[in-house]
């Protein structure tokens, strides 16, 4: 009985043994995947959402300027029409 139990305990420890080493490897391969995306989109020049979100409102910032200068040059022209 104590030989059965021994293996049952080697056949246990071999198994936790096993999974211990595939969830190493996992961490592994999702450790090199992300290192290669990063270094696939670095290489494509694609910009951050915090870049997007800064030109987005400088774009938005220059569109009313426009709109207020649009406006003005209108009723200065209104004026000199008078």
């Amino acid at each position: 009985m104590q030989s059965r139990n021994k293996v049952f305990d080697d056949i246990g420890q071999l198994m936790t043994n096993a999974m211990g080493v595939a969830q190493g490897a996992r961490q592994e391969a999702e450790t090199a995947m992300k290192s290669w995306v990063d270094r696939w989109l670095a290489d494509r020049d694609f910009v951050t959402r915090e870049e997007f979100d800064a030109v987005r409102a400088m774009a938005q910032k220059a569109r009313e300027e426009n709109e207020a200068l649009k406006a003005r040059i209108e009723a200065l022209e209104a004026g000199a029409k008078d």
